[in-house]
Formats: C-alpha cells, structure tokens, sequence
C-alpha cells in the first residue's frame, strides 16, 4: 500500500479472450488489490487520479480492460502512453494459442466477442490484430495455453504478491464436540485423548488461555508429541494449498466443551506456526464462554 504523497500502483489487466482476464482478476482479489473489470480506457485517469489522492487509504488498484468496450477500445493505447508519465502504471497481457482459445469458448458454449457472423477463429484473428499494438507495450506478458486456472492464479501470485504478503491465512478454530462441528472447517483435530481439567477443581473455571490450563494440559503425555507431529504434517499440506492456490485454510482443534484443551492447543499449534513468515494466523475461539 502506497505512503502519503506516494503515487498509487495501477495495473491494467487486457489480452485476448478466454486468455484468463477473469482469474486474474480474481487472484488480485485475494491478494488485496481493489480490480474493476470491463473498465472503458477513458475512465482509467480518473481512476489513477483518485487512487494517487487516496495514497495509503486505497489498496492498489488493477483495471481490466478489453475488447467488451467496443469503439471505446480503441483509445486504449493512447490512454496508456499518456498514464504512463504521470502514473506508476504497468500493463499485463494475457494470450493464448489459437486451439486453447478455441477450446475454452467451445466448454463455454459462448461466442468469441469479436465473432459477429464468421467463425470462433474469426473472432480471435480480428482481435489479435487489434491487440498487437498493446502487447508489444505491455510490461509481462503471460502464455496461458498450458495453465489451468490454479496455475495461474500462483503465477500472478508470486508475480505481485508484495514481499511481506504471507502466502497463506489460516484460521484456528477452538470448540466443543458437544455443540457441534465448525461447518468451514478444512481440517479436524481431537484433543479429547488428553485429561480433562475440567475434573479439577482449581482449574474448572479458567479456560486454555490461562496460564495454569496451558501448563496443565501441555505437560500431560502425548500432548508435546502430537503438536510437534501435527505442526511437521501440516508443512505438506500447506505447500500443496498453495501450490493449489487454496489461500484459506481453517483447522478446527475440539476438545468436549471448547473451554480448556481445545483452546490451550489452538493457541500452542498458533505460536509454532506464525514461525513460518509464509503463513498468517489467525485464531479463534467458537465456544469459549458457554456453559
């Protein structure tokens, strides 16, 4: 996010339809830019402007711009050349081959845009002669043809994701069995194999975040193990999330009641696992007060 007095980042997004415009834009999404999409390249300086006024209050801003606007397209190459001096502005292109593009608008069962009464490749040949100009302009071009959508999605992750960005959010969830399961949850853990410290008396009205809990239920055997184990088994999984391009994941740690073993684990798994400057954690705790 840009400092006051720090010229805001724009990117455009354009290329050839059915290239990806759309996964793109969604993979900026996750990653905290505010994207317009089917933008008329007129409306791209006000855009700059307001985003350059904003400073630090707006996130970047990325502008998906194609051949949908019609006539208006064709001011597109101008407007560019002319942000470029006053703006921190790059363009991205996205492209195709011929066949893939001709397959995705076949599983689609949509017409190209440009296609009128002629055939599919009709439509694209006429837009990558009115796309040739920009693409020799644009700043990264990215080949498609053998991305599915995850792939590229972690293209345009590792592309723009700004240094400090984690690669992943995971949420920790503490609750009880006994109201029920977290309905997002990805992944489920049980800690009713440890002692409850509900049946001590002294312990029986604080919960996992206090310290005599923590203590308590941590020292009990087995429990360092399967934190140490479950901490080592989740690296795969992460990796292969955002391999995936799963960029929210929730474990659920449940104990009977959701007042002491689920939480105290929820937040010893937490502390083991912001050691890992890739991943953001967040926890929560559902049941935490209930009778």
């Amino acid at each position: 996010m840009a400092e006051a007095g720090e010229q805001q980042e724009v990117l455009i997004v354009t290329g050839m339809s059915g290239a990806g415009r759309t996964t793109v834009g969604n993979a900026l999404e996750d990653l905290g830019w505010y994207v317009v999409d089917n933008l008329p390249p007129q409306m791209l300086r006000p855009l700059a402007e307001l985003a350059d006024r904003a400073g630090g209050n707006l996130p970047r801003i990325a502008a998906i711009v194609d051949v949908r606007g019609g006539r208006l397209f064709s001011d597109l190459s101008e407007m560019i050349e002319s942000l470029r001096m006053t703006s921190h502005l790059r363009v991205i292109f996205l492209e195709a081959t011929d066949a893939a593009l001709v397959r995705r608008f076949e599983q689609v069962r949509r017409p190209h845009p440009l296609q009128g009464d002629g055939t599919l490749l009709d439509g694209i040949a006429e837009e990558r002669a009115r796309m040739a100009e920009i693409r020799e302009s644009s700043d990264i071009v990215i080949d498609t043809t053998d991305l599915n959508i995850h792939q590229l999605a972690m293209s345009v992750a590792d592309t723009f994701s700004a240094e400090n960005t984690p690669g992943l959010s995971v949420t920790i969830v503490s609750f009880g069995f006994k109201y029920g399961l977290p309905a997002d949850a990805d992944l489920v853990v049980d800690m009713r194999f440890l002692p409850n410290p509900f049946w001590i008396p002294e312990l029986r009205a604080h919960n996992g975040r206090d310290a005599e809990v923590s203590s308590f239920v941590l020292a009990q055997e087995g429990a360092e193990e399967f934190i140490t184990g479950y901490v080592a088994a989740l690296q795969p999984v992460f990796a292969g999330y955002q391999r995936e391009n799963k960029r929210h994941a929730t474990i659920a740690v449940g104990c009977t009641g959701g007042k002491h073993r689920s939480v105290a684990v929820a937040e010893e798994l937490a502390r083991r696992l912001r050691a890992s400057p890739s991943i953001a954690v967040n926890v929560k705790h559902r049941d935490l007060g209930r009778e």
